[in-house]
């Protein structure tokens, strides 16, 4: 459905290409995402995009400048971070033990990788395809010691994925591992509130490198805690959902998700 929103199917056409009745797709979609079908289609167009970032521009302003979330936070996962020493970066990951499970998320398959000090890395991946996911996050530190362990991971997975686990006072420890320049931009999108959105140009004029945009971009790209650090609320400066590593879908499924956990979001 998502990759046909400009189309803007009916939704009786959604449910038979899904096989489901149309009722099973409204209870469906209000089970996931909370949100209806329709309402769901509506925060993939262009138009909601273009609002989005209108309405974040302010609101993103303000968290930057004080170093604060912004208020969408009060209904977003909350997560505090450091740094890997960039010593550690150049290591490839050297002397880490870095454990991996496989979870069920909204968005697929999550890869979990963690460390003794946090979250270190999220990737997604569809059914069969795993291992392919944990090789794609497994290079970004050839040089650590990879354990496999669903059983750790599994606390981490669920305190990602469930709304009712997002607590201030038992925030998500995430460490990120990457250049300086990569982690002041995965530091400035932890702090695009849920429902909002904003531009590989406004992040590098945030930084103080306007000039920086593509730069930024590909830091943006190499973003290993993806939807922790929300990489999938930035978007193109026309409001276009830009490219995405795991998937323009699941992009778009993460927006239209979060818009059903926002005051204004549920349609």
């Amino acid at each position: 459905m998502s990759n046909k929103w400009r189309a803007q199917p009916e939704i009786e056409a959604v449910a038979d290409a899904a096989g489901l009745t149309p009722d099973e797709l409204h209870h469906l979609f209000r089970r996931w995402a909370g949100l209806t079908p329709k309402a769901f289609m509506q925060a993939l167009t262009l138009d909601h995009a273009k609002r989005l970032l209108a309405d974040s521009a302010s609101v993103l302003d303000a968290a930057l400048d004080s170093g604060l979330s912004g208020p969408g936070r009060l209904h977003d996962l909350f997560v505090t971070h450091e740094a890997m020493s960039p010593g550690e970066w150049k290591a490839g990951g050297a002397g880490m033990t870095l454990r991996y499970g496989f979870h069920p998320s909204p968005f697929g398959i999550a890869v979990v990788i963690t460390t003794t000090r946090g979250l270190a890395g999220l990737g997604f991946a569809d059914p069969g395809q795993e291992q392919i996911a944990l090789a794609d996050m497994q290079r970004r530190w050839p040089r650590a010691t990879y354990e496999h362990d669903n059983e750790g991971t599994s606390a981490i997975a669920r305190r990602i994925f469930d709304a009712k686990l997002w607590r201030a006072d038992q925030p998500l420890r995430v460490v990120l591992i990457g250049t300086d320049f990569e982690v002041r931009v995965w530091d400035a999108l932890l702090k695009v509130p849920m429902g909002s959105a904003t531009t590989y140009s406004n992040i590098a004029a945030r930084l103080q490198k306007p000039s920086a945009a593509r730069a930024v971009g590909a830091a943006v790209g190499k973003n290993p805690v993806s939807f922790v650090v929300p990489c999938h609320r930035v978007l193109g400066k026309s409001g276009e959902l830009t490219g995405y590593h795991w998937g323009i879908t699941r992009k778009q499924a993460m927006l239209g998700w979060e818009t059903g956990r926002v005051p204004h979001g549920h349609a």
